[in-house]
C-alpha cells in the first residue's frame, strides 16, 4: 500500500531499552544542588509527609543550609566527566549498545535531573521504538527508588498520543547473575587489597523504618542479597544501612554506628562493600570511602578500603546484559 505524499515520515519499528538511575545535580554548586534537592525531596514516593506540613520544612530550613553542605561532598567526588553516577551509567548505556542486535536502542535517563526520563523516553519514541524496557537499576525493589522511576515514565507515557508498548524490568536482587557479578566483583576486590579484612560489611542505602511496616519489600531484599552473597563468597558478612536523613527511626544497624563501634570489639581491619548500588555516586564515594574511613579510623580502626560497585565493569555489564536480554524475550530474535 502506497502512502500519501503528504503522510509523515514514520521511522522503521524499533525496540528501546531505558536504564534509569536515581540522579545528580548539573554541578557540584550549592545552586545546582539546591534545585536538584528541591526536586528529590520534593517527590511523594521519597518523603510521605503530607506536603502542606512538609514543603515549609523543605523551602525552610533544608533548602538553606543543606545545599552547600551536600555540594561539598559531591565536589570531592566529581570528576572530568561530571557527576560519577552519570558518567558511569552513561558508561552502562553504551557498553550495552549492541549487546541486543541492530533494532534495539540503548538509553539512560536520570529519575531527578538530567537526562530526564521523559526527554528520553520521546526521543526513544522519534527514533521509531515502538516498545520500551524501562529498566530501573535498582536491585532490590523501594517505592522510593524503583516505583518512583516507573511513575515518571508512565506521567510521560500520558502526554503522549502514540504510546509505545511498555515493560519494566523487575528486581534482581536474588538473580544468580547478579550474585555471581557480586561475588566475582567482591573477589576482585579484595585480592587487590594489601590487608585481610576481619570483617567484610555489606551497606545498603537505608530506607525509613515506616517503609518497612507499610510492606515495602526492601529491606527483605536486602537481607536475601546479603545472604546469597554471603553462601557465594563462603565468608562472614555483616549487614548494614547507610544515609540516614531526617528524625525518623531509619532501618539499622546503620553504618556509620557500626564502624565506629568496631575497632574497640578488635575489629581493625574492614572492607565494605555497596550491593545496593548499581553505580558508584557520592553515597559510596564520599560517604563510605572517605567518611566511612574518617569514622573508622578515628575509633581506631587501621585498615579500611571500599570496594567498587558493579559499574561498567565486565562482570557488571555481563550481568545487565543478562537480565535485560531476558526481559527482551518475545520482541527480539532469540540469539
Amino acid at each position: 500500500m502506497n502512502r500519501p505524499a503528504n503522510h509523515p515520515a514514520i521511522p522503521p519499528a524499533r525496540i528501546g531499552v531505558l536504564l534509569i538511575n536515581l540522579g545528580t545535580p548539573d554541578a557540584a554548586d550549592a545552586h545546582s544542588v539546591r534545585r536538584y534537592l528541591a526536586e528529590f525531596l520534593s517527590d511523594r514516593r521519597v518523603v510521605e509527609i503530607p506536603q502542606l506540613l512538609w514543603q515549609p520544612i523543605l523551602r525552610g530550613a533544608i533548602l538553606t543550609t543543606r545545599p552547600k553542605k551536600s555540594a561539598h561532598a559531591y565536589a570531592q567526588v566529581w570528576t572530568e566527566e561530571g557527576s560519577p553516577l552519570a558518567a558511569i551509567t552513561r558508561a552502562q548505556a553504551i557498553a550495552l549498545k549492541d549487546a541486543f542486535g541492530p533494532e534495539v536502542s540503548v538509553d539512560y535517563a536520570m529519575r531527578y535531573g538530567r537526562p530526564a526520563i521523559g526527554d528520553r523516553l520521546q526521543a526513544l519514541k522519534d527514533a521509531g521504538c515502538e516498545r520500551i524496557l524501562l529498566a530501573p537499576l535498582y536491585p532490590q525493589y523501594c517505592a522510593a527508588t524503583t516505583a518512583t522511576a516507573n511513575d515518571k515514565a508512565f506521567l510521560a507515557l500520558a502526554g503522549m498520543r502514540w504510546q509505545p508498548a511498555i515493560r519494566t524490568l523487575p528486581p534482581y536482587y536474588d538473580d544468580p547473575a547478579y550474585i555471581d557479578a557480586l561475588k566475582t566483583s567482591v573477589e576482585a576486590g579484595l585480592a587487590a587489597l594489601d590487608f585481610e579484612p576481619d570483617l567484610l560489611l555489606a551497606s545498603f542505602h537505608g530506607m525509613p523504618q515506616r517503609t518497612l511496616e507499610l510492606g515495602d519489600p526492601y529491606h527483605c531484599h536486602c537481607q536475601k542479597t546479603a545472604r546469597l552473597l554471603k553462601e557465594a563468597l563462603g565468608r562472614d558478612l555483616t549487614i548494614t544501612f547507610q544515609s540516614r536523613f531526617g528524625r525518623a527511626k531509619w532501618l539499622e544497624p546503620a553504618t556509620d554506628t557500626v564502624l565506629a563501634s568496631l575497632p574497640a570489639k578488635g575489629v581493625r581491619k574492614v572492607a565494605i562493600v555497596a550491593p545496593g548500588f548499581s553505580a558508584d555516586c557520592v553515597e559510596t564515594l564520599e560517604e563510605l570511602a572517605i567518611r566511612g574511613r574518617e569514622t573508622f579510623e578515628e575509633a581506631g580502626g587501621t585498615h579500611f578500603a571500599a570496594l567498587p560497585c558493579l559499574n561498567a565493569s565486565d562482570p557488571g555489564i555481563d550481568m545487565l546484559r543478562s537480565i535485560v536480554r531476558r526481559e527482551l524475550a518475545g520482541w527480539t530474535a532469540t540469539p
